[in-house]
C-alpha cells in the first residue's frame, strides 16, 4: 500500500467515447496536463474503461504518459459500483479522489455521487471534463456542488498542491503548464 492521499481517477476516457465529444483535442490536453502533473507529485493514476472488451481501451496517448498506471474495467457507470475499483483505491490509500474524464452527466457524476456518500472527499478538474451537451453536463456539475464536490481547474488544484515555488516539481510542473497551455 502507498501512502494516502489524492488519487487521480481518470474515467472512461476511451476512443470511442473521446470522438463524439465536444473539444476532444482540448480535453485530451487537459488530461495530459492532469496525469503528467499526478505522475510528476508522485500521485497514483489509475484509469477506469467502460466495457473495455467492447468500446476499446484508454487512449493511448494518455497511456504513454501514465507508465504502467492501472486499466480497470467496469460495467456499472460509477466507477465505485466495482469491486475491483474500490480494491484498487483502496491498495493505493486514496483519501481523495481527483477526477477527470467523462461523461461528466453519467460516469463522472454517479462516481463522484458514490464517493462523496461513501466519506472520499472528490474534487473535479473542470478543465478535464467532458459531455455531448454542455447543459446536461452544467446541471450535473451544479449538483455535484450543492452535494460537497470541489470543482476547480486542473492548474488550480496542482499549484494547491504544490504551495509554492520550492516544492521540487515546481519547474517541471511550469514546464508542463507551458507545454500543455
Amino acid at each position: 500500500m502507498t501512502s494516502p492521499g489524492p488519487v487521480l481517477l481518470c474515467i472512461d476516457l476511451q476512443p470511442v467515447f473521446l470522438n463524439i465529444m465536444p473539444r476532444s483535442d482540448a480535453l485530451l490536453r487537459r488530461c495530459a496536463l492532469a496525469i503528467e502533473a499526478a505522475r510528476g507529485l508522485g500521485l497514483p493514476v489509475v484509469f477506469t474503461e467502460q466495457a473495455p472488451g467492447k468500446l476499446g481501451p484508454t487512449a493511448p496517448e494518455l497511456l504513454a504518459l501514465a507508465h504502467g498506471a492501472p486499466q480497470l474495467a467496469k460495467s456499472s457507470f460509477s466507477a465505485l459500483g466495482e469491486d475491483s475499483i474500490q480494491a484498487a483505491l483502496s491498495a493505493l490509500g486514496a483519501e481523495h479522489l481527483l477526477i477527470c474524464g467523462l461523461e461528466t452527466p453519467v460516469c463522472v457524476y454517479q462516481t463522484a455521487i458514490d464517493a462523496i456518500g461513501a466519506g472520499t472527499p472528490v474534487t473535479l478538474l473542470s478543465d478535464c471534463l467532458a459531455a455531448r451537451r454542455d447543459d446536461d453536463a452544467r446541471d450535473a456539475l451544479a449538483a455535484l456542488r450543492h452535494a460537497g464536490a470541489n470543482i476547480l481547474p486542473s492548474e488550480t488544484i496542482f499549484y494547491s498542491l504544490l504551495r509554492d515555488i520550492h516544492h521540487p516539481f515546481f519547474k517541471g510542473y511550469t514546464q508542463l503548464v507551458k507545454k500543455y497551455g
